[in-house]
């Protein structure tokens, strides 16, 4: 009998555009997944999503892209994965039954969503300099910490 074991996987929920500070944080969020060995699941576009997929792919590490649209061309460069969705905001559902934690960096209203999708599904969030509302399980600026923190509760 062969026991399969499969890779945790992180989302990474942020805005599709951030400032140069917000990117080294979400990038260093990424190189730090994909040093776990885990899979990186975002929304697939620019900003927070694209650093953290930048650093996951800094350190080998594989990256899976939820797209809102129905362009297969769309989402940013670093994705080793699209999955093609044309549904807008909806996609955010889909990264939630995706992933086993969250870690939400920076973002707006479309990051709270998916927090609070997350949190009514029990998946823990932790918050790296995003929304700090009740339910998530750290709030931190520490992208290494952010991550350990989430994969300790992913593995639960």
């Amino acid at each position: 009998m062969v026991v399969m074991t499969r890779n945790l996987y992180i989302g990474v929920l942020g805005a599709h555009s951030c400032n140069r500070e917000t990117a080294s944080i979400a990038e260093a969020a990424g190189e730090y997944i994909a040093r776990h060995g885990a899979i990186l699941v975002c929304g697939g576009m620019g900003g927070v999503m694209e650093a953290a997929c930048r650093g996951a792919k800094k350190e080998g590490g594989i990256t899976i892209g939820i797209l809102p649209g129905t362009n297969p061309n769309e989402g940013n460069g670093y994705l080793d994965y699209r999955i093609i969705t044309g549904l807008g905001d909806g996609r955010n559902m889909i990264i939630v039954h995706t992933i086993d934690a969250a870690i939400a960096i920076s973002g707006s209203y479309g990051t709270l969503s998916e927090i609070s999708f997350a949190l009514k599904n029990s998946i823990p969030v932790v918050s790296l300099g995003s929304w700090d509302i009740p339910g998530v399980i750290l709030t931190t600026d520490n992208p290494e910490l952010a991550v350990e923190t989430a994969i300790i509760k992913a593995n639960r």
